[in-house]
């Protein structure tokens, strides 16, 4: 069971996701689809095909034909439920995907009906594949539709007017999906594009494919030093995005400032480790900042839900509702961001202009699966009546976790709900403060742990 996740399917291959179990899933998932065609696609991965064929005949089990994708990125999986193929309109989708994690995993981002199939669907989904046989065998239905060719071609026609920028770019594809469009999406925009790492490999042999980890950006920024302008990087299956200048690492959160300048009074959605400065700034511009819960699912359904423009994560998920559908997808947000600088923004110039504060990244509270959400709930019993000498609490937001603001600065601390961890993050325009904040509420942790265990 534990690999049915909050937002995702998630496991070992073979251990955890072999023959009979991604068989059952895909049996299990077709009967929570109405329609006929479930698209599906796969990243680099060494057993991604392998796992397509279990899949497959899961979903022909359970009556459903499949549209097969081949080798894409999650966004291009994600774009084709807004596709039709000579009259076959997906009602599904399913990305074989393990995302960012270790060459070893692999696993199942679902979309049915254009939204995400997450949290208690994904863990009800579990139950019934424990619980059931072996599916029949039934008839192969698979149709190859290339929707990574529709895909490019409208990337192109979006961004024609990019053709021939000056400025040089530099992009990592860290040997995942990303490289078997982005090249050519650059090429056709007559862009001055060098690639890394292009060639997908899924064992990943130049470093690991997660850009939201410093060491992995030393080649491209290496590469941006000596030959570019402005620079980016993709995770393994393509919809996180690291966005680097000779200055500046940008973050989700700073992403969203930059993008939502070209939009009128936007409504703009982060997540709760967003910076206070994003949402302070946002305000002052007369947008409406929405905070809500971490998870690229959470946000695909409260980006719909609110019919907001833009959404973020720190991490590089960047959710486009404007001139877009909503979701995440990293290869669209390089776009806009090219645009950007097209349209004469100078991306340092506007970072510049915002508050300097310092922020922690995320730090990791170890714990258990069992342990971390009673810790979560005596924490926050905790944070009503907390010791003489606790730091000055103005407010607690418990939207996802607890997020404490103080009186110069805030702390989190939420449960991860993909690894048996507490996550943490504190900021403050002072330096001191922030590592104040970050002490008192770690004791405090430590504090509800003997608590839980006496």
């Amino acid at each position: 069971m534990s690999i049915f996740r909050e937002y995702d399917i998630r496991g070992i291959v073979p251990g955890e996701l072999n023959e009979e179990t991604v068989t059952k899933i895909g049996f299990a998932l077709a009967g929570k689809i109405d329609g006929e065609y479930v698209a599906v696609g796969y990243d680099a991965r060494m057993h991604s095909p392998e796992l397509f064929g279990y899949l497959a005949a899961g979903l022909n089990a359970g009556g459903k034909t499949v549209l097969a994708m081949d080798l894409v990125p999650t966004p291009v999986n994600y774009f084709a439920n807004y596709q039709s193929f000579e009259g076959k309109t997906p009602s599904a989708s399913v990305m074989i995907t393990g995302s960012h994690n270790p060459s070893e995993y692999n696993g199942f981002k679902i979309t049915v009906a254009k939204a995400p199939f997450f949290g208690e669907q994904i863990y009800a989904l579990g139950d019934e594949v424990a619980a059931m046989g072996l599916p029949p065998k039934a008839e192969t239905r698979i149709i190859e539709v290339d929707v990574k060719a529709r895909y490019i071609d409208y990337m192109v026609e979006q961004f024609s007017h990019l053709k021939g920028m000056k400025e040089k770019i530099v992009y990592d594809c860290g040997n995942g999906a990303a490289g078997v469009v982005v090249p050519e999406i650059f090429s056709r925009l007559e862009l001055d594009a060098r690639g890394l790492y292009v060639d997908p490999d899924g064992t990943f042999p130049n470093h690991h494919p997660d850009p939201s980890v410093e060491k992995n950006l030393a080649d491209v920024k290496a590469a941006l030093a000596a030959e570019g302008d402005i620079a980016f990087a993709y995770d393994g299956d393509a919809d996180r995005i690291a966005v680097l200048t000779k200055k500046y690492n940008i973050k989700g959160d700073q992403m969203a400032l930059l993008f939502s300048m070209g939009m009128e009074n936007p409504t703009v959605i982060g997540e709760v480790k967003c910076s206070q400065v994003m949402y302070d700034t946002l305000k002052a511009r007369g947008a409406t900042p929405v905070m809500y819960k971490t998870g690229h699912s959470n946000l695909k359904v409260k980006i719909k839900e609110l019919n907001a423009d833009l959404a973020c994560e720190v991490s590089g998920h960047v959710f486009f509702n404007d001139r877009y559908f909503g979701y995440d997808d990293a290869i669209y947000g390089t776009l806009r961001m090219l645009e950007l600088v097209h349209e004469g923004i100078d991306l340092d110039a506007e970072l510049d202009k915002l508050p300097p504060v310092f922020s922690t990244e995320e730090i990791k509270v170890e714990t258990t699966e069992q342990e971390k959400f009673p810790l979560m709930a005596k924490l926050g019993e905790m944070l009503q009546n907390p010791p003489a000498d606790f730091p000055a609490i103005s407010e607690i937001i418990t939207v996802d976790g607890v997020r404490v603001i103080f009186e110069n600065g805030w702390g989190l601390v939420r449960a991860s709900n993909t690894t048996p961890v507490l996550v943490t993050r504190f900021e403050s325009p002072d330096l001191e403060d922030a590592k104040r904040y970050e002490k008192a509420l770690n004791d405090l942790i430590a504090e509800a742990k003997k608590a839980l265990n006496e």
